[in-house]
C-alpha cells in the first residue's frame, strides 16, 4: 500500500512538471485569467509626480494623462508632419481678429491693427466623464461628497472606499474653469507665467487669487472669479480671447493643461484630510478620454481601464505613405479604443524589462546600451535593422529621430566664455568643433542619435537637410555629407583668440573652464572624462563641479555656471519653441526664462518677433535661415544631437507608428491580437523538466529498493 501511494504521488508530480499549464502558471507573472483578455503590458521605470494637467509637464506623466484627460484638440495619429485636429470640438477653432475696442476687424487685416486675436470654440453634446466620486449624486440632486468630516475622510485611502460614483455631460464651463486654474498661485502651473502674457485678463486673475489665498483659511470656489478672456456662451460654446497676435497658442490648446475640469473636482479634493491619503487630482484624475486610471501603486504598477463613459471615436482613414502597406489602415473608420486595460508595470532594471519581453510578456521595448547588440544588427549597407533572433521571434522595429536638441552651453554673461567679443566667440568655436559629439553618439547611444547643426531638430518647419543646413564654423561638406573641421584648425582659432597652446595671451595661465555637472549613474564619469578629454584635445583644462539639481538650477538662476548641458523637448511642432530658447528676453537670469545660455542679440530678437508670426512659408523660412546663421556664428551653444528612439514591437502589437508628440492619447489607436500573443507566449516560455525528471526518476529508483527491503523486514518479524 505504502509503496502504491508513493509511486502514485511521484507519478502525480511528473504529470503536473510535464504538463504546460501547470507551467504556465509558474511562469507567467500576471493572473492566469488574464491570458485572453485585451490587456496591453507595458513598464515605467519613474514614479509620475504630477497627474493634475495644470501642473504637469514631464515626458514620464503625459505617458498617463494624455489618455485620461482630452484638449480641444489633438494632433492626427498618422499624418507627418504633425497636424492638429479636433477632439471634443465638432469643428476646428474659428480665430477672429480684433480691434482695440474689441470690433472684429475686416479683411484685408492688417497685423498692425490686430489687438486682440479670439479663438471661439464649439463642443461635441453627450460626451461624458468617466465614473467619479467628486460627480456622484443622492435622489435630491446633492453631491454625496462635498461636506465630508474630518473623521469621514480619515477612514478614506483610496478612491475605491467611496461607495458612489458619478458622472456628467462636459460643458463648456469644464474649459474656462481649468484655464482659472493656471493663474491660482497655490497650483504652480509651469505655464502660468508664459500664459499671463497672451490670455486677456489672467495676470489680473492671478493676483486677485493670490489675495484671496492670503486672506482666507478657506476653499476658494473659482466660479466666484471671472475670467475677462474667456467666456461660455452656452453649455457648448466658449471663447478664449489673447493679446495680439501668437500663431502658437492654437497648439497649445492640444496640451493636457487645456484640458477641462469640472469644478466638482476642485470643491471635492480640497476638503481637509483627504491629500493627507493621497486622495488628490496628482493622485486620482477626472477625464472624458478613452481610459481612466484604476489602480495607482507607484512602487508596484499603475492601471488604466476603459473609460465605461468614453463616447468613441473611430481609428484614422488616411494616412501618409506606406501606411497602408504596413498595416496601418487595416483598421479604418473602426471604433475606437481597441483595448480594455493596459497594465504599466514599475521595472527600475533594464535586463528584468528586457527578459519578461523576450518571453512575451511585455508587448513593446525600448532597447537599453545592455540588449543593443542582442537586438540590434547592421546591413551590409550599413543600415540598422533587427538581429535574426528577434526577427525570429516576429519583432519589428521602429526608430524615429525625436523633435529634441541636446546641447552645451556657454553662459554668455561670462567674462571669460561669454559675451560679443571676438576672443570670445572664437574661443567657443573651437571647443565647438574639438567636442565631437558624433564620437559621443556612437560610444555612449550605440549611434541612435545625429549630430546637431542648429537649434531647430528634424520634423520641425525650419530645419534644413544637407549642405543647406550644414553650421559652417564647425562642419565643411565633403563628399556630400558632414565632415568636422580639424582640431589644427580649431588651434589656429585658439591662437587667434590669444589662447595659444591653452595659454592666457594676457595672464600667461593656462586656460581652465568649469563644468557643472548633474550627471548621475554609473555611466556618468566614463561621460564626464570624454568630455574632459575633449578639450585637452585643444590644451584647455576642463574643471567638473558636481552638484545635485537643486543646487545645479541655483547655479542657472544665479549666472555663475560656465558650460552646461541642457536639452528640450517640442512642446509642439513649431520654430518658436526652439528659437526662443536663445530670444533675449527670455534670459534666464534676467527675466528668468528658458534662455539659459543668457544670449543677447538685438537682431536675432528683432527676427524672432518677425518670425514667430509668420505663417509657414519661403519668407518665413529665409527668415530662420538668417537667425540659425546668426547663433551658429556667435556659438552661444554647441549644438550637440538629436536624439533617436528605437523601439521593438511584438508581432501582436498592432497599429503602431512612431509619435513623439506625447501629449497626444495614443493608446486608444493601439490593438492586441490575444490569440498570437497566447501562442507565442506558450511556445517561448515552454519547461525546461528533463533535470527535475532525471531527479524524481532517481528518487522513485532509490526509494522502490527501499520500501520492498523495509517490507521484506517485516514479514520476517511477524513470521
Amino acid at each position: 500500500m505504502r509503496l502504491a501511494v508513493h509511486t502514485t504521488l511521484l507519478t502525480t508530480l511528473l504529470a503536473l512538471i510535464t504538463s504546460h499549464s501547470a507551467f504556465a502558471a509558474w511562469n507567467n507573472p500576471y493572473a492566469k485569467d488574464e491570458s485572453n483578455k485585451n490587456i496591453l503590458y507595458s513598464a515605467f521605470s519613474e514614479r509620475p509626480k504630477y497627474l493634475d494637467p495644470v501642473r504637469s509637464y514631464a515626458e514620464s506623466e503625459y505617458r498617463f494623462l494624455a489618455q485620461i484627460y482630452e484638449p480641444p484638440l489633438q494632433y492626427h495619429y498618422l499624418h507627418r508632419p504633425y497636424t492638429l485636429q479636433t477632439q471634443t470640438l465638432t469643428q476646428m477653432p474659428d480665430i477672429v481678429y480684433l480691434d482695440k475696442n474689441g470690433r472684429e476687424l475686416d479683411k484685408p487685416i492688417k497685423a498692425e491693427d490686430i489687438a486682440f486675436t479670439e479663438y471661439r470654440f464649439k463642443l461635441q453634446q453627450g460626451i461624458k466623464y468617466q465614473p467619479h466620486p467628486a460627480l456622484a449624486k443622492n435622489k435630491d440632486g446633492q453631491h454625496y461628497y462635498h461636506q465630508l468630516t474630518k473623521q469621514e475622510t480619515q477612514s478614506l485611502k483610496t478612491l475605491n472606499h467611496f461607495k458612489h460614483t458619478g458622472s456628467r455631460e462636459l460643458v463648456a464651463n469644464d474649459y474656462i474653469h481649468q484655464i482659472k486654474r493656471i493663474a491660482d498661485p497655490r497650483l504652480h502651473s509651469p505655464i502660468n507665467g508664459l500664459m499671463q502674457n497672451y490670455i486677456v485678463g489672467l495676470k489680473e486673475l492671478n493676483t486677485e487669487l493670490k489675495t484671496a489665498r492670503s486672506d482666507s483659511q478657506t476653499t476658494i470656489d473659482l466660479r466666484d472669479f471671472s475670467l475677462s478672456g474667456a467666456t461660455s456662451l452656452n453649455d457648448h460654446q466658449f471663447s478664449i480671447r489673447i493679446y495680439g497676435q501668437y500663431p502658437q497658442f492654437i497648439y497649445w490648446l492640444a496640451m493636457p493643461f487645456f484640458a477641462p475640469m469640472p469644478w466638482e473636482a476642485d470643491i471635492f479634493y480640497a476638503q481637509p484630510g483627504l491629500a493627507e491619503n493621497n486622495i488628490s487630482l496628482n493622485w486620482y484624475p477626472i477625464g472624458t478620454g478613452a481610459y481612466m486610471l484604476s489602480e495607482n501603486n507607484p512602487n508596484l504598477r499603475m492601471v488604466l481601464d476603459k473609460n465605461p463613459n468614453f463616447r468613441g471615436q473611430k481609428y484614422p482613414s488616411t494616412g501618409d505613405i506606406g501606411d497602408k502597406e504596413n498595416g496601418l489602415l487595416d483598421d479604418a473608420g473602426k471604433m475606437i479604443p481597441f483595448i480594455d486595460k493596459a497594465v504599466y508595470i514599475l521595472e527600475k532594471e533594464s535586463i528584468p524589462y528586457w527578459n519578461k519581453f523576450l518571453q512575451g510578456y511585455f508587448d513593446s521595448s525600448g532597447i537599453s546600451s545592455d540588449s543593443f547588440d542582442s537586438a540590434i544588427s547592421f546591413s551590409s549597407g550599413g543600415d540598422i535593422e533587427v538581429s535574426d533572433e528577434m526577427r525570429a521571434k516576429g519583432v519589428s522595429l521602429e526608430t524615429v529621430v525625436n523633435t529634441s536638441l541636446f546641447y552645451l552651453g556657454f553662459n554668455m554673461l561670462d567674462p571669460v566664455i561669454g559675451g560679443t567679443s571676438e576672443r570670445a566667440r572664437l574661443l567657443r568655436q573651437a571647443i565647438s568643433i574639438a567636442v565631437d559629439y558624433e564620437e559621443y553618439i556612437s560610444i555612449f547611444l550605440n549611434g541612435r542619435g545625429i549630430a546637431g547643426q542648429g537649434p531647430i531638430p528634424p520634423g520641425i518647419f525650419g530645419y534644413q537637410e544637407g549642405k543647406a543646413g550644414i553650421n559652417s564654423m564647425v562642419y565643411d561638406w565633403q563628399n556630400n555629407k558632414y565632415q568636422r573641421k580639424s582640431i589644427s584648425y580649431a588651434k589656429s582659432l585658439l591662437e587667434k583668440a590669444n589662447y595659444k597652446n591653452g595659454i592666457d595671451g594676457l595672464t600667461a595661465k593656462p586656460l581652465s573652464l568649469f563644468y557643472e555637472s548633474v550627471d548621475q549613474g554609473p555611466d556618468s564619469k566614463a561621460r564626464l572624462n570624454w568630455l574632459r578629454k575633449q578639450l585637452e584635445k585643444i590644451d584647455i583644462q576642463l574643471i567638473i563641479r558636481s552638484t545635485d539639481y537643486n543646487r545645479f538650477r541655483e547655479k542657472m538662476s544665479a549666472g555663475t555656471a560656465q558650460l552646461f548641458n541642457w536639452g528640450w523637448n517640442a512642446d509642439y511642432p513649431d520654430p518658436e519653441n526652439f528659437l526662443f530658447l536663445l530670444y533675449g528676453p527670455q534670459g534666464k537670469v534676467k527675466h528668468k526664462g528658458e534662455n539659459a545660455a543668457n544670449y543677447n542679440n538685438p537682431e536675432f530678437d528683432r527676427l524672432f518677433d518677425k518670425m514667430k508670426n509668420m505663417p509657414n512659408s519661403p519668407q518665413r523660412q529665409k527668415t530662420i535661415n538668417e537667425m540659425v546663421k546668426m547663433v551658429q556664428h556667435d556659438a552661444p551653444w554647441i549644438f550637440a544631437f538629436h536624439p533617436k528612439s528605437f523601439s521593438l514591437q511584438h508581432a501582436w502589437y498592432k497599429n503602431t507608428k512612431p509619435f513623439i508628440m506625447g501629449n497626444t492619447g495614443t493608446l486608444k489607436y493601439k490593438r492586441i491580437d490575444t490569440n498570437l500573443r497566447n501562442q507565442n507566449r506558450e511556445q517561448w516560455n515552454q519547461p525546461v523538466t528533463w533535470p527535475i525528471i532525471l531527479i524524481l526518476t532517481l528518487l522513485i529508483a532509490l526509494i522502490i529498493p527501499a520500501v520492498l527491503a523495509y517490507k521484506k523486514h517485516e514479514r520476517k518479524r511477524a513470521l
